[in-house]
């Protein structure tokens, strides 16, 4: 058996998901899971609708309700066989009464909780997973549907749960495993439920995750994550174009990679693959003939220090500065516990015995921790900065690395360096009007040759 998880970008019309369906048929004898995401931009159409529905506006959320209806309407019926068409009337319009009764709902409330969030956006793979069901059925794979919200079982923390994974993969083995041995099996990703069936989601991006604790539920030999790119690259596309695809690498080089701004694999993708070993493979929907990038628990060898250059923008570092505690003991935990305290996570650290910098993406709460720092020490913020990451193996084994990155990086300022315990990876800070020029200038430097057992070779990056 394997999992395959398809974006939405993958199934973003009936043109997107005719294709997913050749992809999926010509592995019908694997015995596939398919894990898919919203239609396109829903999810985000859905929050849309709902900031509207609060915002008074009735006559704007009604239409907007509408047009997605008549979307999935319009794309589904180009996929659905005839004597389906029925049934799917029936079902949107079960779905959408219900999508309307929650929004309106929340017009009377006039507010926004997590719950109802969780409650909102997972209309989008419900409608997906249950149009692409009825699709493979028109292209001749017995197809069924199943909830996701009856097998992911998650904690009560909405909008980011975690799931839980006992209850979870006990569900998975009875209910799934059995149906994946005699029919294509298709699921909804990003979305569980509590133990007392409250509609949850693993947070955005979480159909990766969805795809992931499938795999391990039922012990696929494989994960398949299908998406629009041709793999793991040398280098974020969206900042330097020409990258070249990486064939294999390590789950602990993917997890760093993905930590750092690597959009194409969710963080927490690996985690239940690892706990399993099994392969996760990034294809490319797309051009599914391409190999894409395989990602393994045992160390890849390769000739090159690094793997793979990744990025994290709209970043804030934090400046927290001391002379009274020379000597002392305790300032790290005072630091440390105001972050905690506002459940603020932090990428990066750099020390000194009076002075700490450390960087972190989510500037919800950087008022109340600058000011909860200051009682104790002179803190400073510096926005717009972003934080470049290389990683591989080989850095560990490679002397001269940092002397490398400073001399591709010459007269462009560093703000902060660090170098990650698990010695994977080299991380440092600069002004996001700098992050292109840095890239391209490290991706020359260490790209330049390519190991043709890690690399494929794109074409050639210039400064």
């Amino acid at each position: 058996m394997i999992v395959m998880k398809f974006g939405g970008s993958s199934v973003e019309s009936a043109a997107a998901i005719e294709r997913v369906a050749g992809i999926v048929k010509a592995r019908e004898p694997r015995h596939p899971v398919v894990v898919v995401s919203a239609m396109g931009k829903t999810t985000n159409k859905l929050l849309a609708i709902a900031q509207t529905a609060i915002s008074g506006k009735r006559e704007d959320y009604i239409r907007q309700l509408h047009d997605l209806r008549d979307f999935h309407s319009r794309e589904a019926r180009q996929v659905v066989p005839l004597a389906e068409r029925s049934q799917l009337d029936r079902t949107l319009d079960d779905h959408f009464q219900e999508l309307t009764e929650l929004v309106k709902g929340l017009a009377v409330l006039g507010e926004l909780t997590p719950r109802s969030i969780d409650a909102i956006s997972s209309y989008g793979e419900r409608l997906s997973s249950y149009i692409v069901t009825l699709a493979f059925r028109h292209f001749g794979m017995n197809a069924v549907h199943v909830d996701s919200r009856d097998v992911v079982v998650t904690d009560r923390r909405h909008t980011q749960a975690a799931p839980l994974l006992p209850q979870t993969y006990a569900r998975l083995a009875e209910h799934v495993r059995p149906l994946a041995a005699e029919s294509v099996v298709v699921m909804g990703g990003f979305i569980g439920a509590t133990e007392d069936g409250v509609t949850s989601t693993l947070g955005r991006g979480g159909s990766d995750f969805t795809a992931s604790i499938v795999g391990a539920g039922i012990d696929a030999e494989e994960i398949q994550i299908w998406t629009d790119v041709d793999g793991m690259l040398t280098a974020d596309p969206t900042i330097l174009a020409g990258g070249h695809r990486v064939k294999c690498i390590s789950f602990d080089e993917a997890a760093e990679l993905a930590y750092f701004g690597a959009k194409v694999l969710h963080p927490a993708t690996v985690l239940p693959a690892i706990s399993k070993n099994i392969p996760v493979l990034i294809l490319n929907s797309r051009r599914p003939d391409v190999e894409g990038t395989r990602i393994v628990s045992r160390t890849v060898h390769c000739g090159n220090a690094v793997k793979s250059i990744a990025c994290k923008r709209n970043i804030a570092l934090v400046n927290v500065h001391s002379t009274r505690m020379l000597m002392a003991h305790g300032f790290l935990h005072r630091i440390f516990e105001v972050f905690d305290r506002y459940e603020t996570s932090v990428d990066m650290v750099a020390t000194s015995e009076v002075s700490v910098s450390l960087t972190i993406d989510n500037p919800a709460r950087l008022e109340e921790i600058l000011a909860d720092l200051g009682q104790f020490a002179e803190a400073g913020i510096e926005t717009r900065q972003a934080i470049v990451c290389l990683v591989g193996e080989n850095i560990r084994y490679t002397p001269g690395v940092a002397r490398r990155v400073f001399d591709a990086l010459d007269g462009i300022n560093i703000r902060m360096i660090s170098q990650g315990g698990s010695l994977l990876n080299i991380s440092f800070v600069v002004a996001e009007a700098d992050l292109a020029k840095s890239v391209a200038a490290l991706h020359q430097e260490f790209f330049a040759e390519l190991d043709p057992e890690v690399f494929e070779k794109h074409e050639a990056v210039h400064v």
